[in-house]
């Protein structure tokens, strides 16, 4: 069964490229990311991962663990992330890499993708990026096909609109991206609005007459 967003996410103890990870032990009480790849010693999973690497600052300055999952032993695991570093100049793989050669992981979160098979007809395991509160339910979940490389700077814009609207009033509109003007949740009367934002709200004149586009400057800023 498909994860739900507010879904509590599956705990699970594993192999991985750092030795065992108790998966909620983890994580602690951080935000986390868990993303998924079919098999290890594959073209776009070793750009992806590389990229990965590259951003870990980006990711550490959000306070966020990150840990990678592929469907293959702890100890390929470690062979490949000398081909990730090679191909990525600068990348240095600091994250661990969970082994799942039972797809038994996969299988719990729902990550296997019925369009693409291995050359055994076994269906590969879909790029699934799940993002996890602290309170470690699932906040966000995108499933790629295995065909298609992930956009990480999508990701990190994702992860700055949830963390902020996780301790703010507020919503992100289309294309937001951190320090650009949020918008006041439509349960917050006016009244509300003016004591939570002290740096006041607009509210944009639409042809309807409703007044439910407002606008307020990033609040954490």
């Amino acid at each position: 069964m498909a994860l739900k967003l507010g879904d509590l996410v599956p705990d699970f103890t594993a192999e991985s490229s750092h030795g065992p990870i108790h998966f909620h032990a983890y994580i602690e009480k951080s935000w986390a990311i868990l993303f998924s790849h079919p098999a290890d010693f594959t073209p776009v999973c070793t750009t992806e991962l590389g990229s990965l690497a590259k951003l870990m600052p980006e990711f550490d300055n959000r306070g966020v663990r990150v840990l990678a999952l592929s469907c293959n032993d702890a100890e390929t695991h470690r062979s490949w992330v000398r081909d990730i570093e090679s191909f990525t100049p600068g990348a240095k793989v600091t994250y661990p890499i969970i082994a799942d050669p039972t797809r038994e992981i996969a299988i719990k979160y729902g990550m296997l993708d019925p369009a693409e098979k291995d050359r055994a007809g076994v269906p590969l395991t879909a790029r699934a990026v799940f993002v996890i509160g602290p309170c470690k339910t699932l906040k966000l979940s995108v499933l790629y096909p295995a065909t298609t490389g992930r956009n990480f700077a999508e990701i990190l814009r994702v992860l700055d609109s949830l963390q902020l609207t996780a301790n703010y009033s507020v919503a992100t509109p289309v294309d937001w991206k951190a320090g650009d003007k949020c918008m006041v949740v439509p349960s917050l009367s006016n009244e509300a609005a003016l004591e939570k934002f002290p740096k006041g709200f607009e509210t944009v004149a639409v042809p309807s007459g409703k007044s439910y586009i407002r606008l307020t400057p990033q609040p954490d800023l």
